[in-house]
């Protein structure tokens, strides 16, 4: 039975990753946070507090457990944030890594990381595995040396970049289409920029190909990413009209006009082929993936949990 341990086992990827880890009988799971309970009540993985950014209690933690394969989802995802906070975002997106690479070395365990379309600049497209990192914000700067870490630490990694993450969990911090699903339920007016393009990325899928890794002992880069280049605005859109929602209340703005802090790749689509063809995987389109979110939020799945 492989060990695994999750980080950021609460947020978005974390909760995917875990519930889909439970249905399988072939994986000892433990489940990590930084927050003193897991969001999870009912399903057969334990769960452990864990600050990342802790050196010491991550190396007693992986010394403790052994985990065959560490999947890292923990991160600051938060571009402006990162940007108005350099500090606390190299000690998360970076130096965590770090001490996840010496700790996994010692022990011998894999480690899935994942980054971002934001290590490059939105310049060239579309983009494959080999295409030359160039970020412009400084949360893409330290997801980039994140990924350098792993590859001078002399460890069995896998990388993974994707991008635009959305779905649905428990007590999540909000993502792009649950940002638009609460502001339109609302009856609420939102700017949504016309001249930002990328590949909007159901969690599920994202969820699966980790899964394929691990059981298929992948290591590497992969491009994992949703099928289709939309824009913002059409992707806000294509919520609207999904949940039945008045997309009337989506205004088009520029990203000058938009100003937000950290600047932006105005054009981001990925080569997946790899990921498709090595893993198996079949990676939905923007409707398809809104479609199932509807399903799971109807359904309230989190509730048998």
């Amino acid at each position: 039975m492989k060990k695994i341990l999750i980080t950021g086992g609460n947020g978005l990827l974390g909760q995917t990753v875990t519930r889909l880890l439970s249905q399988e009988t072939n994986h000892d799971v433990l489940v990590t946070g930084r927050e003193q309970h897991s969001v999870f009540d009912k399903l057969p993985v334990r769960y452990s507090r864990l600050d990342v950014t802790d050196k010491k209690q991550l190396r007693d933690c992986i010394q403790e457990y052994r985990p065959a394969t560490i999947v890292h989802t923990a991160a600051n995802t938060n571009v402006d944030g990162c940007e108005g906070d350099r500090e606390k975002a190299q000690l998360l997106n970076v130096k965590a890594v770090e001490y996840l690479a010496e700790s996994a070395r010692i022990n011998g365990a894999h480690i899935i990381h994942i980054s971002s379309d934001y290590v490059f600049d939105g310049e060239r497209a579309p983009l494959d595995e080999s295409a030359s990192p160039k970020p412009v914000n400084y949360y893409g700067r330290t997801k980039l040396a994140s990924e350098n870490v792993l590859r001078g630490a002399g460890i069995r990694f896998t990388i993974i970049r994707s991008m635009i993450l959305y779905g649905y969990g428990i007590d999540v911090k909000s993502n792009f289409a649950l940002w638009v699903l609460n502001n339109l339920s609302k009856n609420k007016k939102i700017n949504v920029v016309v001249d930002q393009y990328g590949q909007p990325t159901f969690v599920d899928d994202l969820g699966y190909g980790i899964i394929k890794i691990i059981d298929l002992d992948r290591t590497g880069l992969y491009h994992m990413t949703g099928s289709e280049v939309t824009s913002r605005y059409d992707f806000a859109v294509a919520v609207a009209e999904t949940f039945k929602l008045n997309k009337s209340l989506i205004q088009p703005i520029s990203s000058d006009e938009f100003r937000q802090a950290a600047p932006r790749p105005r054009y981001s689509e990925f080569v997946t082929q790899k990921a498709r063809m090595e893993l198996g995987i079949r990676l939905s389109n923007v409707r398809e993936g809104l479609s199932i979110l509807k399903k799971q939020m109807e359904q309230r799945t989190h509730n048998v949990y």
